[in-house]
């Protein structure tokens, strides 16, 4: 009987601090999920009081990258919260590290909740570099290595920045005191997954309404772009990106501009592999697998217009490629075209230039973001 009171007892101690805690997120109910059509990563559930948010670790499958605690900042402060880093909405200042989630911002109609960017001499914003100019948005340096003390006279409610893997943590931006929200929306594996994260920053900035909107938007447009590009015989096949030194990092089978590629009814050397990421490759198996592609599309930054000379002045081996005898390579150039500040969160847009490109025969108009290279 002692022996079966101290196993009784024994139990009782483990499972106390789960209850508790099962307590405080439970007290106001079970909350209502919000449903996600294609993000995977993350997780919001409403409370009468506060809303929680969870990301999953996108590199260390079955763990939590960060857990968040939305509380209304024009109630009184909940007496009980569950565990997460606590973040008052709607935000009303904030720091962006990334383009993409300042173009965002836009697209919903949030940018004057901005006070401070980084790595402004990458964006192609114009509103944004003009407030800058202005003095109305601070530039805070380099996002890898930002000004801390500008930072910290911004007094912003939230940082919003990007997670990489093994990065060793965020420096001293993990000890001012401000929330980080670790965005890791483009590690989703699919567009459509990255997108619809704009429903929870939707949440934070007040913006839910819009953001909803808007996804509904994309999605219904993605989905009619892939349908027409269904339609059609397969098109012509695409290979992306060029070279960087020894390597050619060329998208994965199952990668978001793999599956793009595929959503367009192109052809694609590699959509046979099943490798969501890069592929690190030398060109000569580049040069193996895609040589005969019909169409070649890459991003640059210039003064002015990429030429096929420019081309073959870096690297001379590229005049192997079927896109380049025939001159079928285009360009994007990102110091001029928004693609890296729009497509994270238009994939539809990514999607119609891939399909105008692939099906020239097809009454879409011009592509948005590549032109043909002189």
């Amino acid at each position: 009987m002692k022996q079966i009171q101290f196993i009784f007892l024994f139990i009782s101690l483990l499972i106390l601090p789960s209850c508790r805690q099962a307590k405080n997120e439970t007290q106001q109910g079970e909350g209502d999920t919000l449903s996600m059509a294609y993000a995977q990563l993350l997780h919001v559930v409403k409370y009468a009081d506060y809303t929680t948010v969870s990301i999953d670790n996108p590199w260390k499958e079955g763990q939590t990258l960060h857990r968040y605690v939305l509380v209304d900042r024009n109630k009184p402060m909940p007496d009980r919260l569950p565990e997460g880093d606590v973040i008052k909405v709607p935000v009303q200042k904030s720091v962006i590290f990334t383009t993409a989630h300042c173009q965002l911002l836009r697209f919903l109609g949030a940018d004057d909740k901005i006070v401070g960017v980084c790595d402004s001499r990458y964006m192609v914003i114009p509103s944004i570099l003009q407030r800058i100019q202005e003095g109305g948005v601070v530039d805070c340096g380099d996002g890898m290595n930002p000004m801390i003390e500008k930072i910290i006279d911004l007094s912003p409610d939230i940082i919003l920045l990007s997670p990489f893997e093994n990065a060793g943590g965020y420096g001293k931006v993990e000890e001012i005191n401000i929330p980080y929200l670790e965005c890791a929306d483009y590690m989703e594996p699919t567009a459509l997954g990255r997108a619809e994260w704009m429903r929870f920053y939707g949440l934070l900035f007040g913006k839910e309404q819009q953001a909803d909107a808007l996804f509904a938007q994309v999605d219904s447009s993605y989905h009619a772009l892939m349908a027409q590009a269904a339609a059609l015989p397969k098109g012509r096949s695409i290979i992306t990106e060029r070279k960087t030194g020894s390597v050619w990092y060329v998208a994965g089978g199952k990668s978001v501009i793999g599956q793009v590629i595929k959503d367009a009814n192109a052809g694609y050397a590699f959509a046979d592999n099943d490798k969501a990421g890069s592929l690190s490759l030398s060109f000569e198996a580049v040069l193996d697998k895609a040589g005969d592609t019909d169409l070649w599309l890459f991003k640059y930054n210039g003064d002015r217009p990429f030429t096929y000379s420019d081309l073959l002045a870096e690297y001379q081996g590229y005049s192997q490629l079927k896109a380049v005898r025939e001159h079928q390579v285009y360009g994007c150039n990102a110091s001029k075209q928004p693609f890296f500040e729009e497509t994270p969160f238009r994939p539809d847009w990514l999607l119609r230039d891939f399909i105008i490109l692939a099906h020239p025969d097809l009454s879409l108009g011009s592509p948005k973001y590549y032109a043909p290279i002189q």
